[in-house]
């Protein structure tokens, strides 16, 4: 079985400038992303391979051992770039360096590193033991229910549920139908997704989910990256990091 590892890292950052080179907890955000990537090269036949079009993230990826001699073109560095589209032409661009094509690709978002080597590897048996299965992203429980405590505007101006509870049998929180959030950590493909040019969304009718039983969340904002720093610092996540 071969494995790549996409590590996607455009230098360009609106939210938080210089997000993924900035140091977190004394390094910088993307070497917690090579090193996980770096250990799962113990347990299967994987390539590691990087996307940026920024010298800066290419050097210090370097430092932690991450090699590329490929660069992101200019076309896929824009905001508005999907993600499919980054990952695909490096998936590409790989692929034409060897004589096979990848089973599974697995993009490890830098930004999102609260993640554990267990949670990927049993992420990959779940897919594997789900044939039809596309695409499998991961996912915590949610906090808000559509179901019991979200509202959207509806077409008169008022505010209802997003999910209608027609039959008004959802009295509680603890009765509504699980719900799950993306949190942006890790995404596991078969490599026939990248075959469709019209595929443009890890979410596909054969989508399954990887839910983490710890905290996880995404780096969005200046006020996520001290809460994460503090939560290493203080030594109060319940897992290695």
């Amino acid at each position: 079985m071969n494995i790549l590892i996409t590590i996607c890292a455009r230098g360009g950052s609106k939210g938080i400038p210089g997000k993924n080179v900035k140091l977190l907890a004394g390094k910088p955000l993307i070497a917690y992303t090579i090193e996980l990537a770096t250990e799962l090269k113990s347990l299967w036949h994987v390539k590691v391979a990087l996307s940026t079009d920024s010298d800066e993230i290419k050097a210090i990826a370097g430092d932690y051992g991450l090699e590329t001699s490929y660069l992101r073109p200019e076309s896929l560095s824009l905001d508005s770039t999907g993600k499919i589209d980054t990952i695909r032409d490096l998936l590409i661009f790989e692929e034409s360096m060897v004589d096979f094509k990848y089973d599974f690709v697995l993009d490890l978002d830098i930004t999102s590193p609260l993640r554990t080597l267990e949670d990927v590897r049993s992420a990959l048996e779940k897919i594997k033991n789900t044939p039809d299965a596309k695409t499998l992203f991961s996912v915590n429980r949610a906090a808000r229910n559509p179901y019991f405590n979200m509202v959207e505007q509806d077409s008169t101006g008022f505010f209802a549920l997003v999910k209608k509870n027609t039959d008004g049998t959802i009295k509680s929180r603890q009765l509504a139908p699980k719900v799950y959030e993306l949190n942006a950590s890790f995404y596991w493909y078969r490599r026939t997704f990248f075959d469709s040019q019209d595929q443009q969304s890890v979410i596909t009718d054969k989508s399954i989910i990887y839910e983490m039983n710890h905290v996880c969340f995404d780096l969005d904002e200046s006020l996520d990256f001290l809460f994460m720093e503090y939560l290493i610092n203080s030594n109060m996540l319940d897992f290695k990091l």
